[in-house]
Formats: structure tokens, sequence, C-alpha cells
């Protein structure tokens, strides 16, 4: 996929993911089916809605100027050090945990729930792949498949394993200093940054404290993070040495694991309905704590604080 494409439609989904969780608080579980079978449909209208809207504002954006092609596939298993497969699966895993905790919250059955919900990102994500696979410039990925599959199969084994979301995956982002020396190719908004800008995409498996060392030292809603992202990007296989006529700087291109502190906002009991919601939307965001970072180059790195 296109750098940014799968960010945008997440970043969509995630403004409306408070508002739908919350639509219906369930009063224990009914057992009626029509119930459950009203809810199960009306969810799929949102969502049918939500995809059309969202291919709609691709087909206008990243597909504008593509030309259709017969169907063709393309590698991309080594595209910028894989942080872009790392952002497929947290893109299957936003949709599904939301998918199934919606379902789960309108009424149905917990085994409905993991069905229709727990593999909506994997459902989601395989559409936009063919789209890529007849436009010129793009192509199928099989890679991008494995990626939305396991990110997918990140909720669904967990809640099958463990009855809950263990491990959450989380992403952060700042502005990497390599935007400034590349001349736009990096965006040249902060939108476009976001989405382009793979060196300020960091993507976090945050855990409880009290699952690593257990024992209940910890407050519940303290987490441990550990971190994967890259850096020295200017291309998607290599650098590029030039754009728009201006040279860009000679980079090397690393890989960092990093490790970190983070919240768990599902855990903090607010009392309120409204600052429930505000943390909710919160459930995918690593925020900001001291971090030590060790990169491909072999270099440990300490900051006192990383975003």
């Amino acid at each position: 996929m296109r750098p940014g494409a799968l960010t945008l439609t997440v970043l969509v989904f995630l403004i409306l993911f408070p508002l739908g969780t919350n639509a219906q608080e369930p009063d224990g579980r009914p057992d009626s089916l029509r119930t459950g079978g009203s809810n199960l449909r009306m969810a799929l209208v949102y969502t049918s809605a939500y995809y059309a809207g969202s291919m709609f504002i691709l087909g206008k954006t990243w597909y504008k100027d593509r030309s259709i092609v017969p169907f063709h596939f393309y590698d991309d298993t080594k595209a910028y050090l894989q942080v872009d497969k790392f952002g497929h699966a947290f893109g299957a895993y936003v949709y599904s945990y939301i998918g199934y905790h919606y379902l789960l919250h309108a009424g149905l059955s917990r085994n409905e729930a993991l069905l229709y919900g727990a593999t909506l990102g994997f459902v989601l994500q395989s559409p936009i792949e063919i789209m890529d696979g007849i436009h010129e410039g793009y192509g199928f990925s099989w890679g991008d498949m494995a990626a939305n599959a396991m990110g997918s199969a990140f909720v669904l084994g967990q809640e099958l394993l463990f009855n809950e979301q263990v491990v959450k995956y989380k992403f952060s982002y700042l502005r990497s200093g390599y935007a400034d020396q590349a001349n736009g190719y990096l965006g040249s908004s902060p939108l476009d940054r976001l989405l382009t800008d793979y060196n300020g995409h960091t993507y976090w498996f945050s855990m409880p404290v009290r699952r690593v060392v257990g024992s209940d030292i910890a407050p519940p809603w303290l987490n441990i993070a550990v971190g994967y992202g890259a850096n020295g990007m200017f291309g998607e296989f290599e650098n590029i040495s030039r754009y728009n006529g201006v040279d860009i700087p000679k980079t090397t291109r690393y890989r960092q694991l990093l490790f970190s502190l983070d919240i768990d906002w599902t855990r903090i009991e607010t009392g309120s309905s409204l600052l429930d919601t505000i943390l909710k939307g919160l459930t995918f965001v690593k925020l900001p704590f001291p971090a030590f970072e060790y990169n491909s180059m072999g270099k440990l790195r300490w900051y006192w604080l990383y975003y």
C-alpha cells in the first residue's frame, strides 16, 4: 500500500471509536436473537457506510492519477525497514479491537462478536490490497496481507487465550528531523508528514507491569512497553539523493528497539462517563515517557522523553 493510506482510514475510524463503543452499554447480555440480529445489522450498516466513504476518499486521492492495469503483485516486504508492515498490523488490530468491543457492547454473544468483530481488520483491509493490485504503480502485496492477518489475529488470539487484551498495540508519532531535510519528500504539511514520514512512526506493545513482575506492587494502569521504529529513511527500499532539484543528505537507515513505560487508560476508574469516553479514545496512543533505545547500528541511547 502507498504510504499513509492505511493511516488515513484508521484515523477516521479512531475518531468514531469512543462514540461507537459507548452508544449502547449492555445491561447483561440479551439472549434474544432478534435483538442481537438487529444490532448486528445496524453495525453492518455503519461499517458499510464508513467503508464506502473511505474507499471513495481513496479513489479521489491515492488512486486519482493512476491507470487501471491488469491485476499484478508487488513485493514490498523489505520496504521502509518493515515499519509499514507494523502499520498494517496496527490498522487491522484497531479495526478488530473496535469491532469486537462494539458488537459485545451492542449485545451480541462473545462468540458472535469474535466472529464478526475480531476479524474486521482483515476483512476491511483485504479489498484495499485488491485495489492496489489493479492500479499502476502499486500492486497486491502478500506481505501486507500477512500483516493484516496478524493484526486481527492479535485481537482474536488474546481474547481466546486470556478473555481480554493483555497486550495493547499502540502508536506514537513525532515529526522527525529528516522531514526538515527532505524538501517536501516526507510531506509538506503536518498531515502529510504524519502519513509519509515513517521515521516518526513507532509501534508499541504495551503490557501491565503487574503481569510482567507477577506482583501487585505496581498500580493496575501502569504498563511497560516495547516499541519498534526505524530512522534515516528517504525512500521505500533505498534512499534517494535528490528531490525537486534539491540534494538529500546521505543517511544510514537503521532499526530501533525501544523500552519504555506507558499508561493503560482503560484500567483507570473515573466515575465519569465523559472522562471514560475521553480516556477510551486514547486506547491506541502511546504516551511520552522516558525510554531506552537499542538500534541496528549497535548503539544504546537514553531519552528523557520519547514520543
